[in-house]
């Protein structure tokens, strides 16, 4: 990230970097690929000790900042776990503390102290399989039958479903958009894994079937989540943003040091003039990801009105010339840049999977033109 940083940031980002380069090297990265959790409760309870989870969340609930801004502190760990290809459901657990922060019941003050504390993990069931996979698109039904809500519907991907105790359901009823907190092992509930590109992620599809929980479960009002629902897509694209960012800078970082110690006619390769055109465009692409990540981050933590337009272009431009900049990394390295024994894949990897989730760049483009097309209008 290139925001100016407090020396009580830099700390706090130091001591999760450091955190995370004793518990999640690239060994043991590989080691979990066959893990069905991705990563083990305990790292994610020393997580949550660290500050994880609980940035979003208000002092008297047992949160707390940094330096005032949540949402930014948030993004230096978020930043962190992508230049280190780390494990653990880090978007998916504060979209739901905060949702519970904002909205929850006094009910549901209990789950969201064990979330902070990381003894217990949540998920938000948001995504849709095909043909409803577009972004901010809900067709899962929430009906009201007495003093009951009953889900129907699947979710799909769905982060660490089978790690959570709870999942955070969007749904829709027929006065608009609900939110739900179910119990992971209710009755109607399946969970399926899925593939995935990411060694460390696990996802999810999530069948609802009948499921019926009692009204206290809602959180927020019930057909009135618009507002709290669009908070937590905020939310959640902006530390993907920051993540994503993270794993280019981890990979163009590998990609400049292999250039400088690799010789070719008895020359390092950094000192061919073709490859610098190169660097020169990928070094161009990183630090505007940076920057445009940064300010948009800025914009939801401030509530700016121009948030939500900030946010698209910023997933839009970065998962554009991010994936430039990731697929030159692969072919600076030439043969050994495309083998599993390298490091490189871990962030192309990384990078590659978040950017299909909280909407595509193409989805956001268009969010981008629809917005310049209505100021335009209102012009």
């Amino acid at each position: 990230m290139l925001l100016q940083l407090t020396s009580d940031q830099e700390f706090f980002r130091d001591t999760t970097a450091r955190f995370l380069d004793e518990h999640a090297p690239v060994g043991e990265l590989r080691r979990l690929r066959d893990d069905p959790a991705g990563f083990d409760e305990k790292y994610w309870s020393r997580g949550a000790d660290l500050g994880w989870t609980s940035l979003l969340i208000d002092e008297d609930r047992g949160g707390g900042t940094i330096s005032g801004q949540g949402l930014i502190d948030l993004t230096l760990i978020a930043y962190e776990f992508g230049r280190h290809a780390a494990p653990g459901p880090l978007v998916p657990s504060n979209v739901v503390a905060a949702a519970l922060d904002t909205a929850g019941t006094r009910a549901q003050a209990a789950l969201l102290a064990d979330l902070i504390s990381g003894s217990a993990m949540a998920s938000w069931c948001f995504a849709e399989p095909r043909p409803n996979d577009g972004l901010g698109v809900v067709t899962l039904e929430a009906r009201r039958d007495g003093g009951d809500i009953v889900l129907d519907g699947v979710k799909r991907p769905v982060e660490s479903a089978a790690q959570a105790d709870h999942l955070l359901v969007t749904g829709r009823t027929e006065s608009g958009l609900t939110q739900v907190l179910v119990p992971a092992d209710a009755r109607g509930v399946s969970i399926t894994p899925m593939g995935t590109v990411d060694l460390t992620r696990r996802f999810s599809v999530v069948r609802f079937e009948g499921v019926r929980v009692p009204a206290d479960a809602v959180v927020g009002e019930l057909g009135r989540a618009d507002a709290l629902i669009e908070r937590q897509l905020q939310l959640a694209i902006v530390l993907a943003c920051a993540e994503s960012v993270g794993a280019m800078q981890a990979g163009f970082d590998m990609t400049v040091a292999w250039a400088f110690d690799r010789y070719t006619f008895g020359r390092p390769l950094a000192s061919y003039q073709a490859l610098k055109h190169r660097f020169a465009d990928m070094k161009t692409w990183l630090e505007a990801s940076h920057a445009i990540a940064d300010a948009a981050a800025l914009a939801v933590q401030a509530g700016s009105t121009d948030a939500n337009e900030l946010l698209s272009a910023a997933r839009a431009f970065i998962g554009h010339y991010g994936t430039e900049l990731m697929h030159d990394c692969v072919q600076m390295h030439g043969g050994i840049g495309v083998t599993f024994e390298h490091d490189l894949h871990l962030y192309l990897r990384r990078h590659t999977l978040n950017n299909g989730l909280y909407g595509t760049p193409a989805e956001h483009r268009q969010r981008v033109a629809t917005y310049a097309i209505e100021r335009e209008g209102a012009g």
